[in-house]
């Protein structure tokens, strides 16, 4: 097994053109020819063509009755001689594969009309015969021509094809390899605006923080935590009431003598939905709560509110407590404290300021997060378009690899 030579990328062109200078260059030199050949041909065909065009119009022109009817014929066949010429597309470097479609075009445009001149050269005869000559030598010469190019490439240009193809995998490499590093300077940029992102996130949760660690706003923080436990205790106190409570409303919606007054209806709606607002809202002793418990007490007493036993029980016994024991007194003592405390510290001008502040920062906090996040989808996008970017890289140096082994024996290893 051949040794691996190893071959940077940069020098790689350089490399292969001097191992392959003897065998490709002359059918390099070779395809150009024939391609200028071919090319040259094809504008005879136009240029003759144009001439039948012009002799025609000319004899149009004298409505001689004998020859009319073909010269018209004559002219709209050079015309179109004309366009189907002028339509094949004539590429702008040489190469096997731009090499091989010309000369598809060209056999294809040629077949057509030769079509064409066996059905109506023999319509148009015996008029124009010296222009039908003239243009069939021309034609015929641009055949030939067509032939050459067309055996070289079946025969010869064939072979340096997979060359050909090695050296524009080289081009592609290069276009590759810029893309890349575009796409690590966008990345590379993209990681800087995250960085710098982050730094301002973290400087306005700074903020928010300090904020929050003013006099005003710990003090506002511990009554809403005051509040918090304040709340799961009346809740708690009032959990063997919910049920009846839930009942009564129902009696009173409906008219079945509740004895409920507006006010107190309206209460009991209150502890139902939101019981430490209710609580909290009494006047000292909670009367309001009293006198529902007690209109309660009747009704469950006289079977007008009926509960099951057990659930009725304990409704009791809570009533009881509440009512005679008035096991709440130290509850509601704290409960409306604590709303006070809290009603006086939101509406403090200091606060409100703060917290106008804090939202600001909040908003700002949130908009940088966003960011952040676009930033981390297009950094992910970067990412993903480099490591594809890298990986055709590879692949097409492996290719390269290949082809150098299979046309010229080397094993060579791209760097």
């Amino acid at each position: 097994m051949s040794e691996t030579m190893k071959i940077p990328l940069k020098d790689i062109r350089g490399w292969l053109e001097k191992e392959t200078e003897t065998v490709f260059s002359p059918i390099r030199t070779k395809a150009e020819k024939l391609f200028e050949d071919m090319k040259e041909r094809l504008n005879d065909v136009v240029d003759v063509s144009k001439t039948l065009f012009e002799n025609s119009r000319k004899e149009i022109e004298k409505r001689n009755m004998k020859t009319y009817r073909r010269a018209r014929a004559l002219n709209k066949l050079s015309r179109i001689f004309i366009e189907r010429m002028q339509h094949i597309h004539v590429p702008d470097e040489v190469s096997y594969n731009t090499l091989y479609t010309f000369s598809h075009e060209v056999q294809d445009a040629f077949a057509v009309t030769e079509v064409d001149i066996r059905n109506w050269f023999p319509r148009i005869s015996p008029y124009f015969i010296f222009d039908r000559r003239k243009f069939m030598g021309v034609f015929e010469m641009a055949k030939r021509t067509w032939k050459g190019l067309n055996d070289f490439l079946a025969k010869e240009y064939v072979k340096t094809k997979t060359l050909e193809e090695t050296f524009q995998l080289i081009e592609e490499i290069s276009s590759l390899k810029e893309e890349a590093a575009n796409l690590e300077e966008k990345r590379e940029k993209a990681e800087n605006e995250r960085a710098s992102v982050e730094k301002r996130i973290t400087e306005t949760e700074r903020k928010i923080a300090d904020l929050k660690n003013k006099e005003s706003m710990s003090q506002l923080s511990q009554v809403r935590s005051e509040i918090k436990t304040l709340r799961m205790e009346v809740k708690n106190h009032l959990r063997r009431l919910q049920k009846p409570f839930i009942k009564l409303r129902s009696l009173a919606l409906h008219g079945k003598g509740s004895g409920l007054t507006p006010e107190e209806s309206q209460k009991l709606s209150q502890y139902i939905k939101e019981p430490f607002e209710a609580f909290a809202t009494e006047q000292t002793g909670y009367p309001l709560l009293r006198q529902i418990l007690q209109k309660l007490s009747r009704l469950m007493s006289t079977g007008k509110l009926k509960l099951k036993s057990d659930r009725k029980r304990k409704a009791e016994k809570a009533i009881k407590n509440i009512v005679n024991k008035g096991s709440l007194v130290n509850l509601h003592q704290k409960c409306v404290e604590a709303l006070r405390l809290m009603e006086n510290l939101s509406t403090s001008a200091r606060v409100a300021e703060i917290k106008n502040e804090m939202e600001k920062l909040q908003r700002e906090s949130e908009e940088l997060k966003r960011k952040k996040k676009r930033i981390e989808s297009e950094e992910k996008a970067l990412e993903q378009a480099y490591k594809e970017t890298l990986e055709k890289i590879q692949s097409k140096k492996r290719e390269i690899e290949e082809n150098v082994l299979s046309f010229l024996g080397k094993r060579i290893s791209i760097e």
